[in-house]
């Protein structure tokens, strides 16, 4: 009976370290996400460069690839399944990741792609642009970070790390946006501050999301 509680704390403190370091990873992850995404990042880097044409493509590139070592661990760390949802439930759950991807694409296209990954700065002179408040944007204000997150969770099969990376990911989001907010209203001002009055930030019909 000794031997058996120790192999069982020995199973907790492997799962207790699998957690942290994925999640310390996501964390640092999300903090150079952050800094790089901010004006004075920005800023910086164009007094360094000269001028910043390429920095929202070379941002997009570096967050994807630095992404990777997250992706990893979340695949080779100790893990164990939580659940599985049994058919037909988990038919009805992959049509809504389905449909969250469409959704997805349909939000990437009307904020201007070509803009968001940063290709059509090295063409075009680099403005604030205008506030999208058209399509999705009209029922919430992110819809990139909501059909996401729904495509996220939506998942019919859960294991300790992605349990664990599909939290992260949603606090990332919620700081992030809250962040991301405060940027528009510096770039927008009373527009942003009037479409943000009336529009919910990640759930339709929302109100505390405003």
């Amino acid at each position: 009976m000794t031997t058996s509680c120790r192999h069982y704390s020995l199973k907790d403190k492997t799962i207790i370290m699998s957690i942290f370091i994925l999640l310390l990873a996501l964390a640092i992850w999300g903090v150079v996400h952050s800094f790089l995404a901010s004006h004075l990042a920005k800023d910086l880097f164009r007094l360094r460069a000269g001028n910043s044409d390429f920095y929202r493509l070379a941002y997009n590139i570096f967050a994807a690839i630095s992404f990777l070592p997250v992706l990893y661990l979340m695949a080779t760390l100790p893990d164990q399944p939580l659940y599985q949802v049994p058919a037909p439930w988990s038919y009805l759950m992959y049509g809504g990741q389905v449909l969250a991807v469409l959704l997805l694409f349909m939000a990437f296209m009307q904020t201007d792609g070509l803009s968001f990954m940063g290709i059509r700065q090295l063409f075009e002179k680099e403005s604030t642009g205008a506030l999208v408040t058209r399509g999705l944007y009209r029922v919430v204000r992110h819809p990139l970070y909501t059909f996401s997150l729904l495509y996220i969770w939506l998942s019919p099969s859960v294991s300790q790390n992605s349990l664990v990376f599909y939290i992260g990911v949603t606090l990332y989001v919620l700081i992030g946006a809250y962040f991301e907010e405060r940027k528009l209203l510096r770039d927008f001002g009373e527009s942003y501050a009037e479409y943000k009055r009336k529009t919910p930030m990640l759930v339709p019909f929302l109100t505390l999301g405003k």
